[in-house]
This record gives structure tokens, sequence and C-alpha cells, in this order.
């Protein structure tokens, strides 16, 4: 990925091993979050179609959305750490020189990584909660629990991404925003 902050040389170079491998898990993350958010699409479809064809609806077609988005949102969020795609406000920072900049970036991409943190950690709390409860979907019987796993790996991956990224930029190697694509 030219241009990325995770480039081992700064200036656009091949990506490391691990940041390789980083990537790749925040690509097929956001692959199998767009598959959730198809499948689900293809189920909403049918569902309409043949509610409209005199057959009723497909059963529990709302919970599997309802799952579906929650889980999709969870999957796409290390991509978006990946990209930096989060708003970025630099009204008082422009003057600041790259170093600086890249420094003041790198402890926002630290609070980021602890935010993700402590949605792994509460996240964590609540499976272990919902698991005891033994608390299933009303139409379909899907252990709510399941939901959880999906969500826990995106945040743990954005805390991930987010603490190299954080490495990087204080390091100087991705020193400002134009160093992503």
């Amino acid at each position: 990925m030219p241009g990325d902050p995770f480039t081992s040389d700064g200036a656009g170079g091949s990506l490391s091993g691990p940041d390789r491998l980083l990537a790749r898990l925040c690509t097929g993350s956001a692959v199998a979050a767009g598959a959730v958010v198809l499948g689900v699409s293809l189920v909403v479809a049918v569902s309409v179609v043949s509610r409209s064809l005199g057959f009723g609806s497909v059963r529990g077609d709302f919970e599997l959305v309802e799952l579906g988005c929650g889980v999709s949102a969870f999957l796409f969020l290390p991509l978006c750490q990946l990209k930096r795609g989060h708003i970025v406000v630099d009204l008082f920072t422009n003057w600041l020189p790259k170093r600086a900049v890249g420094r003041l970036e790198a402890f926002w991409e630290i609070v980021f990584a602890i935010a993700w943190a402590v949605i792994v950690w509460r996240l964590a709390f609540g499976l272990h909660d919902i698991r005891g409860y033994g608390d299933y979907s009303m139409m379909l019987g899907i252990p709510l629990w399941l939901t959880y796993l999906p969500a826990m790996f995106g945040a743990g991956l954005s805390a991930l991404v987010a603490l190299r990224h954080a490495s990087a930029l204080w390091s100087g190697h991705g020193a400002a925003r134009e160093m992503v694509e």
C-alpha cells in the first residue's frame, strides 16, 4: 500500500510482515462485512418479493437485518482505522511542523486504541452475561452472544491498527495525512 503510514521506510515502500498481516486482516474483515451486508440485502429482497407475491415474508428477516447490521458495522471499522478514515479537524494544527503534527496524531491514535480496548473489554463482559442468560433471538432462535464475537474481533483489530499507526506516526514514518491514500 504505497503512501500508507505502515510502510517500512515511511516513503511508500513495501510493508513489513506484521503490517502486511494487519492490512490483510483489515481487508478480510471488510470483505466479511460486505458479505454480511450482501446476505442481509438478499434476505430483504427475497422477503419483499415473496410478500408481494402473496407467499409471506422470510421468517425472522428483521432479526437477520438487526444482527447483520451490528456485525457488519464492527467488521468495517478496522479498514476505516487502517485507512485513517475518521474525521480529522486540523484547523489549529496547520501551522505546526510535520513532526509535531505527527506526534499529535500519534497521541490521538493512542486515544483511539484505548477506546477500542475499552469497547472490547465491555463487549467481553456483555458476551459473558448474555451467554449466561441463554438469550436467543425470538423468531430464529439464534444465540445472541454469537454476534459479540465479530464485534470483539473488529474492535480488537482496530485497537491494534491504531497502536501501529501511533508507532509509525511517532517515529516519523507517517507524520502527515498525505502519507495515507
